[in-house]
């Protein structure tokens, strides 16, 4: 009878799904992944908060552009537009408003009675408007002071005139009375609240006047040599106003219409593109900061992950499963792993981006529109490229390892070059970080900076650990526990400096949160400091200058007073100057209006030579921004013309200048020799604490022909927005704060088992507690300590770089960083050690084997 037949098993199919879900899900349970996921969501979390609030900025610009500039389109001009630019517009079925603005005095006409004495005048920045302005968006008035504001309706009726509050102040005048502008008397009917389009011009911060375009021929302001920007607002269908200033521009070029411009949101409004540029750069740079810190923990947390899960990989060998379907089961759990640590992180990122807003809300006085998918989209690539790139070779290593590996247990991963891998990834973050930072500069800068740092870290760390421990290896002969302490660093060479480096990382950011970052904050808002110039006079006569001087000094103001020359730049060296031959549009403008130059003989007050040497003999000295806008170098000839005479200095020296301290500062100083006999005005800057403002009315009294320019609330609008943006600074330094903490935790914990391994087999061979404890205690503070020395040194150079390079003012350094950072280092890694090996020391030796094993 023939045997039976016994069937065969089916084959065992592999699904790499599955298993990834039940690794996925054991690992959890574990805690294997949690910290490796927390670096994950806060890297994605700090990339997508800044990226939201950008975005949303970015969209509200382009919405509200148009507001910021009156117009679908904005033509500006030094005199009036030819007939031919109005006439296309209104052949092109578009609407057509004209405003023309320029400073003049307005003189007080109080109502009730004959005027008597000398009426209080103050100049203002005039606007004379058509009807329709502005073709978009709305002014807003108030009634009264302090009222209630609403939209304008038209504009000022005839005879009537819009003012800031601030001219009423200055005039002492109320609601309903006059001023007089030239040859014409309006009354004041309403005060102006807003007024989006009005520009960031010198004169644009005297108090603004608004009347009707139809009575400025009345007034007799305008004429020869006045000081008079025309501009044409031109608003219709999207198509229409595009082709409108696209042949508008062609118009320009084609006529070399001097003086003439199609203005856009960065000329017409700068000053508010630049505050929130800046902004948004500095919360960029602190955003790509945290992420950087958080690759650092995801890379200490994915090697643990390799070291912890060696044993799991052989026996998978064994049980006949490839390195490929090895790969791949862990490829599917990390990549679970980054979607879903993204998606929470681009979540916290999109809440996290609401503080960023309430930090920023005085300067962003606009409701801004949802952000787009982008922010999301970026969040989610950081996600799986910080994945890819800093847990992936580690994976590979992983998957290499031998299935000998189960029986014997010294068997380790092969040592895998894992470079390519490296590069690779890194490669890609730093790409996702340029995109992340919308800035290349910043981005290559910060991302090349971290590396170099890293790599010096290394280097150092290497080089003190081999000397430390070398240099106390004949004095630690007699003390066992330091001795072995001192071997174990030299065996494991190599991990003790990955795990130095990261410490030191992670303690360098910390250092700049809680020591460094104060010191830059300070220097920041003392850049424009509390007792900056509040004060400008200008149009000083020779014959005043010293009368005006008597007068300042008289109420302890001290502060020089310097002449201005007006000169139009028409040679730099043998090139004559024209604006066809430059195409930058600020080069274009600077070189079609004239210059304020001036002369003295001592270099003023914030201004530093940078290249050269002053000479105010022979020598011109000019500002380093306009020299490489208008490509001046030292040893050009430059040639002025001042009202028809020729004044000629070669380039001796170009200034640093400090713009945010307010003071008088000048592009171009000429030697004193060939500018004394040139027709000049005086003009000083100077601080008036408020219970002496009423210098200012005594000086226009006295001398009624200079110009008093109050600039407090230019100085508290400057402070106003530092503040706000430094407070949304420091909100985002949580993430860092947060980075750095969890990259400290993941250096301490990436040694923790091969410590307990050395501790168990010190127990084995007869060793006591008090010895193995002195053991670890002494590798902890010999780790912490260089680590604390290099993040003091890190900390130091990113700071003073930071001041350099991004902020642009002195770096104080603060000796305590030093000694604090050692101790730091040393306490971390003590507490660290404590925390993880205090159980150790509780059980048998036997029992922390097998644990760790």
């Amino acid at each position: 009878m023939p045997a039976e037949t016994v069937p065969a098993d089916p084959p065992v199919r592999f699904s790499a799904w599955r298993q990834a879900l039940r690794m996925a899900r054991r690992d959890w349970l574990a805690g294997e992944l949690t910290l490796l996921l927390f670096a994950l969501v806060l890297a994605v979390a700090a990339l997508s908060s800044v990226g939201f609030l950008a975005d949303r900025m970015r969209l509200g610009l382009e919405r509200d552009a148009r507001q910021m500039i009156g117009a679908d389109v904005r033509l500006s001009a030094d005199q009036p537009f030819e007939p031919a630019f109005l006439d296309r517009a209104k052949r092109d079925g578009l609407q057509v408003a004209q405003t023309v603005t320029f400073p003049s005095m307005a003189t007080a006409r109080p109502a009730g009675g004959p005027q008597t004495g000398e009426a209080a005048s103050q100049l203002a920045a005039l606007k004379a408007v058509s009807d329709g302005y502005p073709l978009r968006g709305s002014l807003k008035v108030a009634q009264v002071p302090g009222g209630a504001e609403m939209a304008a309706e038209g504009i000022p009726a005839p005879g009537t005139a819009w003012v800031d509050e601030s001219l009423l102040v200055a005039l002492n005048l109320r609601m309903g009375d006059s001023i007089q502008l030239g040859s014409s008397t309006f009354r004041i009917e309403r005060l102006i609240t807003q007024e989006l389009d009005r520009g960031a011009g010198f004169m644009n911060f005297a108090p603004r006047v608004i009347f009707p375009m139809a009575e400025l021929d009345a007034t007799k302001l305008i004429g020869w040599g006045s000081r008079v920007t025309y501009r044409l607002l031109v608003a219709g269908p999207d198509a229409a106003g595009d082709a409108y200033r696209k042949w508008a521009g062609q118009e320009i070029e084609q006529k070399h219409l001097r003086n003439t411009r199609v203005e856009s949101l960065e000329s017409g409004q700068p000053q508010m593109r630049a505050t929130l540029d800046r902004a948004e750069r500095f919360l960029s740079l602190v955003a790509v900061l945290s992420a950087m810190i958080a690759a650092v923990a995801i890379a200490m947390s994915a090697r643990r992950y390799m070291q912890r899960h060696t044993d799991a990989c052989a026996v998978y060998k064994c049980m006949g499963l490839s390195r490929r379907q090895i790969l791949t089961a862990f490829g599917i759990e990390f990549v679970l792993l980054g979607l879903g640590g993204a998606v929470v992180g681009v979540a916290i990122g999109y809440a996290a981006h609401y503080g960023l807003l309430k930090s920023l809300g005085g300067v962003l006085q606009v409701s801004l529109p949802h952000p787009s998918l982008l922010p999301a989209l970026v969040g989610v690539a950081a996600g799986l490229v910080l994945l890819a790139g800093f847990a992936l070779p580690p994976l590979l290593a992983l998957t290499r390892v031998a299935p000998l590996r189960v029986l014997r247990r010294d068997i380790g991963p092969p040592p895998v070059s894992a470079w390519i891998a490296y590069a690779l990834g890194l490669a890609a973050f730093v790409a996702l970080l340029l995109v992340a930072a919308r800035d290349v500069k910043l981005g290559i800068t910060t991302a090349g900076g971290f590396v170099g740092a890293g790599a010096v870290f290394a280097v150092l760390a290497l080089g003190l650990l081999l000397a430390f421990s070398r240099g106390m290896r004949g004095r630690a002969r007699g003390n066992v526990g330091w001795r072995f302490a001192l071997a174990v660093l030299e065996r494991r060479r190599g991990v003790t400096v990955l795990q130095t480096v990261a410490l030191a990382v992670g303690l360098m950011a910390l250092l700049l949160l809680g020591m460094t970052r104060n010191d830059l904050i300070d220097s920041w808002r003392n850049a424009t400091p509390a007792d900056a110039p509040n004060r400008f006079i200008i149009n000083i006569q020779p014959d005043q200058r010293e009368p005006v001087r008597d007068m300042l000094a008289g109420s302890g103001v001290t502060d020089l007073i310097y002449p201005m020359v007006r000169g139009r730049l028409i040679q730099i060296g043998d090139r004559a100057v024209q604006a066809d031959t430059y195409h930058d549009d600020r080069a274009r403008r600077l070189v079609e209006r004239e210059f304020n130059l001036s002369y003295m003989d001592t270099l003023p007050e914030g201004n530093e030579v940078i290249a050269g040497k002053w000479d105010s003999a022979e020598g011109a000295s000019v500002e380093e921004g306009i020299a490489k806008t208008l490509n001046i170098r030292l040893g050009d000839t430059l040639r002025f013309d001042v009202a028809g005479q020729t004044v000629e200095a070669p380039v001796t020296s170009l200034r640093k200048l400090e713009w945010g301290s307010m003071r008088v500062n000048f592009f171009v100083i000429l030697p004193t020799a060939r500018m004394q006999e040139m027709p000049a005005t005086y003009i000083t800057a100077f601080h008036l604490p408020p219970a002496q403002a009423a210098l200012g009315n005594r000086l226009t009294a006295a001398f009624p022909n200079i110009t008093v320019v109050n600039t407090d609330l230019i100085l508290r609008q400057i402070q106003g927005v530092l503040d706000q943006v430094i407070a949304a600074v420091e909100f985002l330094f949580v993430f860092t704060l947060l980075a750095g903490v969890t990259v400290l935790y993941a250096a301490l914990s990436g040694a923790r088992d091969e410590r307990k391994r050395d501790a168990g087999l010190l127990k084995a061979l007869g060793a006591s507690a008090a010895m193995v404890r002195q053991t670890q205690y002494a590798e902890f503070l010999v780790v912490g300590g260089l680590a604390g020395l290099l993040a003091s040194l890190g900390a130091v150079a990113v700071g003073w770089g930071l001041s350099q390079f991004v902020f642009d003012f002195p770096y104080r350094f603060n000796a305590w960083i030093l000694p604090v950072g050692v101790v730091s280092g040393m306490l971390c890694a003590f507490a660290g050690g404590w925390l993880g090996l205090r159980e150790v020391l509780r059980q048998p030796a036997l029992a922390t084997l097998r644990d760790v094993n």
